[in-house]
């Protein structure tokens, strides 16, 4: 048996230098609140099935990892959690994961977070970095490689949650197919100030600095605006300045986004339902709170 965690978006999504050109890349949050647990039980067929059948990128996964980890035969993989599909918990890089752990726990062998990561990245073309726990890296999502270890977690957080991307009717929870979406074209000027958000981070991290950390989420947040629009979204940043948030966190191709709040702020609890308020007054009603170290 083995199990995977999920995450909330992102803290940063851009395409930043690497070698000649750019590469794309992500920071994302850590969450708790949902995770998958996989059990593969090998067999000498050769081939590997799953439950639910429908999972087959976790499928696709669990054949990749025997053959990476230079594993015998096939097998069966059964997989069961909660994650919401679609909407940037990382629902589908948490079934992945969860099969590549699996499969080694199978045959008592840990694969490395870098082999996880490539190996997540063949079987669903874009990976999140859930492989690498509680260590904020900057992730290249399409090439499974750390473009940047920041060297230590994200500080702490309280978040409030909430759908921000209704559906056309109204409704909210749908998601989005994320691998549908064509992938952002960032302006020069954008990916300028990517690299003056990564360093800000580097900084946020390495300082414990949440302030400053909130700034370069809320940056994140308006410079994607443009690829993937958050409705109202000016009126909820209203809201983050309210109630004195440290910023706004989104995943930049989901349909969910954060509050950031101090968790450790004797005034947490009052400002967190202020913004519950706020937010169910200008229509968003479906939410939820969580800590990062929960």
């Amino acid at each position: 048996m083995a199990s995977a965690p999920i995450h909330h978006g992102e803290v940063l999504q851009g395409a930043f230098p690497r070698g000649p050109g750019l590469v794309r890349g992500l920071v994302t949050l850590p969450c708790a609140m949902y995770s998958v647990r996989a059990a593969f039980t090998p067999d000498a067929s050769g081939e590997v099935t799953v439950v639910p059948a429908w999972k087959s990128k976790a499928r696709t996964a669990a054949g990749l990892a025997l053959v990476a980890l230079d594993l015998p035969g096939g097998g069966r993989l059964e997989l069961s959690g909660d994650v919401p599909l679609g909407r940037g918990f990382g629902s589908s890089t948490s079934d992945v994961l969860a099969a590549i752990n699996a499969v080694g726990n199978a045959f008592r062998v840990t694969p490395t977070p870098e082999e996880a990561a490539k190996v997540a990245v063949q079987a669903e073309i874009a990976s999140d970095s859930l492989m690498f726990g509680d260590r904020a890296v900057l992730f290249a999502q399409r090439e499974g490689e750390v473009i940047e270890d920041f060297g230590a977690p994200l500080p702490q957080l309280r978040i409030l949650g909430f759908g921000s991307r209704p559906s056309h009717d109204g409704t909210a929870g749908r998601g989005l197919d994320t691998l549908a979406l064509p992938p952002a074209r960032y302006t020069r000027r954008e990916t300028e100030r990517f690299a003056e958000l990564r360093a800000m981070l580097r900084e946020a991290i390495a300082t414990k600095d949440l302030p400053l950390l909130g700034e370069v989420a809320t940056a994140s947040t308006r410079i994607n605006q443009r690829h993937l629009p958050i409705p109202a979204l000016d009126r909820i940043l209203g809201i983050v300045d309210e109630v004195g948030a440290a910023g706004l966190q989104t995943a930049h191709s989901g349909d969910i986004s954060g509050i950031i709040l101090d968790r450790d702020d004797p005034e947490v609890d009052a400002c967190t339902e202020h913004a519950q308020r706020a937010l169910r007054a200008i229509g968003i009603v479906e939410q939820w709170k969580f800590n990062t170290d929960d």
